[in-house]
C-alpha cells in the first residue's frame, strides 16, 4: 500500500473471505464491485481496521442470504 502513498495495513484475507463470499451467493461478477463497496464504505465510517471488520462481516451476511432473499440470478 505504500507504493499507492497509502499508510495503513491491509487485511487481505478478509477482503478475499468477503469477495468469495460474493462470488459464490451472488455472482461471480459481483466479487470486484463487493470489495470495492468494502473498501468505500470503510473509508466513509472513518476506516479503522474495526470498521472495515463490521462491514465486512454485514457484507458477508448479506451474500450468505442471498439466494433466500433474491433467489439465485441466472449467470450469463
Amino acid at each position: 500500500m505504500t507504493d499507492l502513498g497509502l499508510e495503513g495495513e491491509l487485511d487481505e484475507g478478509l477482503v478475499l473471505d468477503v469477495a468469495r463470499e460474493a462470488a459464490h451467493n451472488v455472482l461471480r461478477p459481483a466479487a470486484p464491485l463487493t470489495t470495492y463497496v468494502l473498501g468505500y464504505a470503510a473509508a466513509l465510517a472513518g476506516g479503522r481496521p474495526e470498521d472495515v471488520e463490521r462491514i465486512a462481516a454485514r457484507i458477508v451476511e448479506l451474500a450468505a442470504g442471498w439466494e433466500s432473499r433474491e433467489g439465485r440470478p441466472e449467470a450469463g
